[in-house]
């Protein structure tokens, strides 16, 4: 018997216990994404107010998800011994915190350490919510829950750039960003209400190093794992592009739109909070390797849309790319959360280090294409990453999780 299957313990569908883990979590996704990507229509800002060109402007978000990258790997540690539920909820207060400070900083480098800090404090959510999700919730209710979560931060990351577009032109983006994080320390409370204990974690004693490396070493070793972890730096890379300078497309002398109306174009996620659990229900009757690369597919059409001249088909590119985008990110967590077997903490850390690394490094890169080409620049850039994706989503085996024997004998 594999480690994946069923064992008393979870959380079964339809239960109280179900839906208040389910909406705890959701909050979790609208706090920490809110947070992590509401300087994204600030880059605007950001080089009018410090003379900065627009590469640089983006190390506003960048540093945050580079931390991120770094910090999930250090937080699953910790998680092992320490428990998920009280980690994520001390990440989301310190964040909200970190958030409002930068708001307040006086000068570009500050604003941009205190945005890498944020980032440490976030790297407590994301890993460690896949990973509660998975060794809490019956298998026959994963996909949903898994779902509904990334459609929690499709939610947050929808309010935080609407919202931040809405109260920059109204008042300013520094006071756009100390609302964001008041809001968020709210959402932090509620998570740490809602949420329940943890009935199947078991805490390890002391800090077995050995023990992490020899659980990183067997999931790199599943081809599996390899290729979803790849497919999360190019696909998350390729969206934070896109959105990181469709801002200053749109604002520029082909649309000339103001903030509130650039921001309006982000309410396209609510497109993907639908997609998210829609795709986790396809994929139980079509098989999560066809709707990923339907995912996929959908992204490279919404980049050629944008290509186009109107305002219309911009925002409809850009919407199909959001839709693209969570119907690929909420297939791959949940298909790295059952293949990681009794270890599912190390395969959510690598596949988020992998998620954020792509948003930090790709997402800075396109400021380059963008700079030298333009938006036919980034469309470029954007299809290139998507069709290598499509070829490694294709070259998939069939899955299986790690068994104990394999767990074990990693050296």
């Amino acid at each position: 018997m594999t480690i994946s299957e069923p064992s008393p313990g979870w959380t079964q569908p339809g239960t109280a216990e179900y839906w208040r883990m389910n909406l705890g979590l959701f909050l979790a996704g609208f706090a920490s994404f809110s947070l992590m990507y509401c300087v994204q229509p600030l880059l605007v800002q950001f080089t009018q107010e410090f003379g900065i060109d627009a590469a640089t402007s983006s190390l506003a978000l960048s540093s945050t998800t580079a931390a991120v990258a770094i910090t999930i790997v250090c937080m699953g540690i910790v998680s092992e011994r320490f428990g998920r539920r009280g980690l994520m909820a001390g990440s989301m207060c310190l964040a909200a915190v970190l958030n409002l400070l930068a708001g307040l900083a006086p000068g570009w480098h500050t604003l941009v350490v205190l945005r890498a800090l944020e980032g440490v404090a976030l790297g407590g959510v994301p890993a460690l919510a896949m990973t509660y999700l998975a060794e809490e919730t019956d298998p026959k209710g994963l996909g949903f829950s898994m779902g509904l979560y990334v459609a929690g931060t499709a939610f947050g990351g929808m309010i935080g750039r609407v919202g931040m577009g809405v109260l920059t032109d109204f008042g300013s983006w520094r006071t756009a960003m100390v609302t964001i994080a008041i809001i968020d320390l709210v959402a932090a409370l509620g998570f740490a209400a809602l949420l329940p204990r943890s009935r199947r974690f078991v805490a390890r004693r002391g800090w077995d190093m050995q023990f992490h490396a020899k659980s990183w070493k067997a999931h790199l070793g599943n081809a599996s794992l390899r290729r979803l972890f790849m497919l999360a730096f190019l696909f998350m890379g390729v969206f934070v592009a896109v959105y990181n300078y469709t801002g200053f497309r749109l604002s520029g002398p082909e649309f000339g739109l103001d903030q509130t109306r650039i921001g309006m174009i982000f309410l396209s996620y609510i497109l993907g909070m639908i997609a998210s659990p829609v795709a986790g229900m396809a994929s139980t009757r079509f098989g999560r390797a066809r709707v990923l690369k339907t995912g996929l597919t959908i992204m490279i059409l919404g980049l050629l849309l944008t290509l186009l001249h109107s305002l219309i088909a911009v925002i409809l590119g850009i919407a199909m790319i959001t839709v693209g985008f969570f119907t690929s990110h909420s297939l791959a967590s949940a298909w790295v959360g059952s293949l990681g077997a009794n270890r599912k903490g190390h395969a959510a850390a690598l596949y988020l280090l992998s998620y954020y690394l792509g948003s930090s490094i790709l997402g800075s890169i396109a400021g380059h294409f963008w700079q030298s080409g333009g938006w036919p620049g980034i469309a470029a850039f954007g299809g290139a990453a998507i069709l290598i994706a499509l070829w490694i989503a294709a070259s998939l085996p069939k899955t299986k999780s790690l068994t104990v024997t394999e767990l074990q004998g990693a050296a």
